[in-house]
């Protein structure tokens, strides 16, 4: 009898504590098997991008020579002047873990007319809302120069590309952009701002699904165990929680050619410490703008592989690149210009560690330009020159960075004035506006009274934001089920086959 029994409690037992202890599979089944060939790929792509730009410096009879900027993604379609006619080209020039985001390509061209919101459970034809909840492919582009003031969270479906460029379009209020569960989508070229939290409502997802949504965070783009994903040419800033945050196993993420301002919490790659299917998060962050009244985040990272490369960091309080549970940090040519204060000089931050743990985690600086006394502290296999194929880079001059970056953001908007950042007339500042006081824009929120747990500290209770009803926090119901089928399971064999347990 004991073989058998124990051979039950064991299965019993993996399943249960497994679960308990939050043990997942380690990896994700769409990571890349080899994220350091996929930097290397990166930056043989901005090399080849940067030997053409110079060879048509050279060779200045070529008129194509003027618009080239040595920036693969702008490089690989603004040069053509009838872009507007092929826009679809747009998604075969992604770069790194993102790059293969189709969006909707091969789909339809579907034209925004209508800015309003005002059902999100019957969105009206013609609206954003009722563009991105289609099952099939759709390329979305807009009719004229719109402002879209969301009633509630954008949910976002599979195989979707919103396409800003040629109109001047912002994106704001409730939500504000949420992508889940989904995979294949592309975000180019808009402004999100001042986005607040925003919920306990019906809100549509699919022609055929309505369901219930709690009370958002106020991202501005959330990205929620979803694969394939590309941010582009947006620009970002006041907003509740995060600029944009990427959790629960997510994966395959490029952000690049943005914007960042007037924040504090800017990006969050990974929720809790304790999910480790985030090992498998792969996320691509390049020829971003970090600017005016950021403070921290740009990104913090729990577990995966972050390849940061080319982007120029301008502005901080308190740190740049920040970290816990392990993750690992390829940072390569880009400049970080350190504030006054002497005590924030420092790009690196490691979170909730000791230096006995954080010493073998793999964070390495490669070609980067470090600006006023600005420091960034390697660890682990980034202390070797040896670290991943991506060691044969170059170091990038300080013109190179203006080059890859000085069109970030939303292409065609007002470029910024030093120390001013973005102004959105309509909003004022960090106390929002047209209603929005009191969310838009301010940089401390995470004591908000609308969270159980301060997020300053990185407590925020995103299990308990899961696994909830009516306030309550309850067991997932899928372990329970699980428990309640093996103990039938357990009764039955001792009940009816008894006898095989006899010694």
């Amino acid at each position: 009898m004991f073989p058998v029994l124990a051979i039950l409690f064991v299965w019993m037992s993996a399943s249960i504590f497994g679960f308990a202890s939050g043990s997942f599979n380690l990896t994700l089944p769409h990571q890349h098997p080899d994220p350091d060939s996929v930097a290397d790929e990166l930056q043989r792509t901005v090399n080849a991008s940067v030997w053409r730009r110079k060879m048509l410096s050279i060779e200045s009879k070529d008129q194509t020579f003027s618009c080239l900027t040595g920036n693969p993604i702008d490089d690989c379609w603004r040069c053509d002047p009838n872009w507007a006619a092929n826009r679809q080209r747009l998604a075969d020039c992604g770069i790194g873990f993102g790059r293969d985001a189709m969006g909707g390509k091969g789909g339809k061209i579907y034209i925004v007319t209508d800015s309003s919101d005002l059902d999100p459970a019957n969105p009206t034809p013609g609206t954003l809302r009722h563009a991105v909840i289609q099952f099939e492919p759709l390329w979305i582009i807009f009719s004229a120069d719109m402002t879209i003031r969301l009633k509630y969270e954008l949910i976002i479906n599979s195989f979707k590309t919103i396409d800003g460029r040629g109109a001047n379009v912002h994106i704001t209020g409730g939500g504000c952009i949420t992508i889940q569960y989904v995979s294949n989508v592309i975000i180019h070229n808009v402004h999100v701002h001042h986005c607040k939290p925003s919920g306990n409502a019906n809100i549509r997802s699919t022609p055929t699904h309505v369901g219930h949504r709690g009370l958002s965070d106020g991202d501005g783009i959330s990205i929620f165990s979803s694969r394939k994903i590309w941010i582009d040419h947006c620009s970002l800033s006041y907003c509740t929680d995060g600029l944009i945050d990427a959790i629960m196993g997510s994966t395959g993420i490029t952000i690049s050619n943005s914007y960042f301002s007037h924040h504090d919490e800017v990006m969050l790659l990974g929720h809790d410490d304790r999910y480790v299917q985030d090992s498998g998060m792969q996320v691509t962050i390049a020829f971003n703008h970090f600017g005016e009244a950021l403070v921290q985040r740009m990104p913090r990272c729990r577990h995966g592989y972050i390849h940061v490369v080319n982007n120029d960091f301008t502005a901080w309080e308190m740190y740049a690149i920040g970290g816990s549970a392990q993750p690992t940090i390829n940072s390569q040519g880009n400049r970080y210009t350190a504030p006054v204060d002497p005590n924030a000089k420092e790009v690196t931050r490691r979170l909730d560690a000791a230096e006995t743990e954080w010493a073998g985690w793999n964070w390495r600086t490669d070609g980067d330009i470090l600006v006023n006394g600005a420091f960034f502290v390697p660890s682990g296999a980034g202390l070797s020159t040896q670290y991943g194929k991506a060691s044969s880079v170059e170091p990038k001059s300080v013109a190179l960075i203006n080059q890859l970056t000085m069109n970030a953001g939303v292409l065609g908007a007002p470029r910024y004035n030093t120390g001013q950042g973005i102004v959105y007339p309509g909003f004022n500042g960090e106390n929002g506006g047209n209603g929005d006081e009191g969310y838009g824009g301010n940089t401390v929120i995470n004591n908000s009274p609308i969270y159980e747990n301060g997020g300053a500290n990185g407590n925020d209770d995103y299990y308990g934001m899961i696994f909830k009803a009516n306030g309550h926090r309850v067991l997932p119901l899928l372990p329970s089920i699980n428990l309640c089928t093996q103990i039938i399971i357990l009764l039955y064999i001792v009940t009816n086959y008894s006898g095989l347990f006899t010694i």
